[in-house]
């Protein structure tokens, strides 16, 4: 049957007073909504923003990013998993989403409730040192940490923050012990290694950059599988000494589970083929990111292995959930 046959018969059926199936419908015929955890101007929201007006011109209707802000990203998350699955109300969340045992009780599951669409872009961080400490790789950093009496001390944005578990991974997987001083956020955290009061810490890049050239922190090494093109000459952690170390911020794009079929194909297309647009390339890695583009299944397989992954870090970190 051709288009126009499809489109002659939904209009049979809806004149016979017949309820055409959602399977059936055009989409998208209306707005979509973009739903957002976390208040404007941070990573979540600004990657909303760009894949939603390339989406708006792609698709022909306007994409709304409506913020949602609080509980780490969970009452948002919580909106979209109750949604009507029809394609029309979307949630673009971070990696933790994927961390669910960092809390006691989630009203979601995100197996269980959502739809994996495409996975948008990733938040590389960069380990750093303070200059005072006599290391300029990550071997001699392990060598150190292993022959000191006292353990180095590192930051973090917070306990259970992205920082946090990084240096937990680092740390399994090198065979040290550190001890652990967070703050209530990234920024105080980077104030703390600038003035010494840690020796090490992961910063987004984007706030790391004008320290790094005024030498005010020294750079070791990336947290992504491959190197920042924001620090290409900085190596990243699997190539100076820990194979297979790879761990990052992301951002992704879910639908409630059962989302109409047709919904889905066409949004796991076409979000993917937004990131790969030069204009949004570009604007993406001038604030820090990492353009991916990947569909549904890669991205399915991408979040099954982080959450087994970041659930080994919560448990050996011993990290009490919330």
């Amino acid at each position: 049957m051709s288009c126009s046959e499809s489109a002659a018969f939904i209009a049979a059926l809806a004149c016979a007073g017949l309820a055409v199936p959602a399977s059936a419908q055009f989409y998208p015929v209306k707005p979509i909504r973009f739903v957002v955890g976390f208040q404007p101007g941070g990573g979540v929201d600004i990657s909303a923003r760009f894949v939603g007006k390339q989406l708006t011109e792609t698709l022909g209707q306007p994409v709304i990013v409506d913020n949602r802000p609080g509980a780490a990203g969970n009452i948002g998350a919580n909106y979209v998993a109750k949604a009507t699955p029809d394609g029309y109300t979307l949630l673009m969340a971070q990696s933790t989403i994927a961390m669910p045992s960092l809390f006691v009780k989630l009203p979601f599951d995100v197996n269980r409730d959502f739809d994996p669409v495409g996975l948008v872009a990733l938040g590389p961080t960069v380990l750093l040192v303070h200059p005072s400490l006599r290391v300029n790789s990550v071997k001699e950093l392990i060598a150190l940490a292993k022959s000191k009496v006292k353990p180095l001390a590192y930051g973090s944005g917070g306990i259970g923050n992205i920082t946090h578990l990084e240096m937990e991974l680092l740390a399994t997987m090198a065979g040290i012990e550190m001890t652990h001083l967070p703050y209530k956020g990234s920024a105080p955290g980077m104030i703390a290694l600038i003035g010494g009061e840690i020796q090490l810490f992961f910063s987004s890049i984007p706030s790391a950059l004008a320290q790094i050239r005024s030498d005010k922190v020294k750079p070791l090494a990336v947290s992504t599988i491959k190197r920042s093109s924001a620090l290409p000459d900085i190596p990243t952690l699997d190539e100076a000494g820990l194979p297979g170390y790879d761990a990052a911020t992301w951002y992704g794009v879910f639908a409630p589970a059962g989302t109409a079929k047709n919904a889905l194909r066409l949004l796991g297309k076409e979000i993917p083929r937004s990131v790969r647009v030069p204009e949004i390339i570009s604007r993406l890695q001038n604030d820090g990111f990492e353009p991916v583009g990947s569909g549904p299944e890669e991205f399915s397989r991408f979040l099954r292995g982080g959450i087994g992954k970041w659930a080994k870090v919560i448990k050996a970190a011993g990290i009490a959930p919330e």
